[in-house]
């Protein structure tokens, strides 16, 4: 029996129906669909657009290689800007978010063993930050997607894409079944390319349309996720003798901290009493006395990276999220960039199938990259104001304090913080 051609909206059209019509069918030995929009990668940002697609009546299918225990599981970051959770709003997933989301007004910044606090809604007119884990986001958007019955493939080994410099790109991969392996094709309109850093999508651009800045940073962050309570109600970001640090959390009960370590440092080579008792050292007398410690459930290292790729677009095919960029995590902007990126994408494909318009399409790239050019430059001032240069010397030490120094005691100083950590509006600079 030929293999069933997955037509839009789910209608099943077999290889003899096709021929009865007068239609050539396809080859019969790939498994094959139609979409009008292939969706690589099941993370946040793959999932976010397919949920605000689905709300426009586009249809659109999700590939993801790994399984969905594995998506689940992936802790990363967990502040989200006003913008990400007006995005989570509009997609219907946002109920949870609200309910059990802390909301932050402001955060200190500790150097010289005080403590400072930037208070970013008074600075920006009301504007707060949300406190909810990527890991949280995810579970939303993927029982969204389940109750509402949309396609999301997962296990899918050897993705590629196809004529995406065409009207009609294709992406193939393979699952494996109790049948053994299967091959798979999918026809579409345009492909979202939202697989990371690693993925497929910016790896399959030709080399010569496209452009890659980066800079890697001397250190990493060695994180630890514990049960325990926050050492405080609000973010504390460290710049000590030692080194940087930052005590975040995840809920009432969670904690999430940080520590700069050189690169060469291994995550085994840390125990848990050892990064407690680091951490202790890099924070001030009031938060080491409220320090509850307790074994860790998640630690790894992370290295540092700034990294632009340029354009965003090729063809029909449209890089979102860690595909097309990636921040170093000191801003907090690596999931509020690819919900930012993903709403001008989605925007950009109901203007398309609604107005018959390209324009948000062709803008798409030039759009997201003013937006990423912002944050990276914020990132990387951040990162440069709170860590620690090994090549800095004593003299890179004093110019850092001072900036700090102006930072706490300018208004103009601590709003310029305030506006670009909270997010810059959608339209800033249109």
């Amino acid at each position: 029996m030929p293999p069933a051609i997955w037509g839009p909206r789910g209608l099943n059209i077999s290889a003899f129906s096709l021929k009865h019509f007068g239609m050539t069918p396809p080859n019969t030995s790939r498994r094959q669909r139609l979409t009008q929009v292939a969706i690589i990668g099941g993370g946040p940002a793959g999932l976010l657009l397919g949920q605000l697609l689905h709300k426009a009546g586009i249809d659109a299918i999700v590939i993801e290689r790994q399984s969905p225990e594995y998506v689940k599981a992936r802790i990363r970051a967990g502040v989200l800007e006003q913008v990400s959770m007006d995005l989570l709003d509009e997609a219907g997933v946002g109920a949870r978010m609200h309910q059990e989301g802390l909301l932050h007004g402001g955060f200190d910044m500790l150097f010289k063993g005080e403590r400072h606090r930037i208070d970013m809604q008074t600075l920006t007119g009301g504007k707060q930050v949300m406190v909810y884990g990527q890991t949280e986001v995810t579970r939303d958007l993927m029982e969204a997607r389940q109750a509402a019955g949309l396609p999301t493939v997962y296990d899918a080994a050897n993705v590629t894409v196809h004529d995406f410099d065409t009207d009609r790109p294709c992406v193939r991969y393979e699952t494996t079944g109790a049948n053994g392996t299967e091959q798979h094709e999918i026809s579409c309109d345009f492909i979202a390319g939202c697989d990371g850093f690693h993925g497929v999508c910016r790896a399959s651009a030709p080399r010569s349309a496209i452009r890659e800045y980066e800079k890697v940073y001397p250190f990493g962050w060695l994180g630890v996720l514990a049960d325990t309570p926050p050492v405080h109600h609000e973010l504390i970001y460290a710049n000590s003798p030692r080194g940087f640090a930052l005590c975040s959390q995840r809920s009432h009960t969670r904690s999430r901290y940080y520590l700069q370590v050189p690169l060469t440092d291994k995550v085994e080579s840390w125990s848990d009493e050892a990064f407690w008792d680091e951490l202790r050292l890099r924070l001030d007398p009031a938060a080491r006395a409220q320090l509850v410690t307790g074994p860790s459930i998640e630690k790894s290292i992370a290295p540092l990276r700034s990294f632009v790729t340029e354009p965003m677009r090729f063809g029909r095919m449209f890089l979102a999220g860690d595909a097309a960029h990636i921040v170093p995590p000191t801003g907090a902007k690596g999931l509020n960039l690819a919900a930012s990126d993903v709403k001008y994408l989605s925007g950009a494909f109901i203007e398309f199938y609604g107005d018959k318009s390209e324009a948000g399409i062709d803008a798409y790239s030039e759009r997201c990259l003013r937006r990423v050019w912002r944050a990276e430059r914020f990132s990387w001032w951040f990162t440069s104001l709170m860590h620690r240069f090994p090549d800095n010397g004593e003299i890179g030490q004093k110019l850092q304090e001072a900036e700090l120094d102006y930072i706490v005691h300018s208004e103009a100083g601590s709003r310029s913080v305030a506006e670009n950590y909270v997010g810059l509006p959608l339209n800033f600079g249109e």
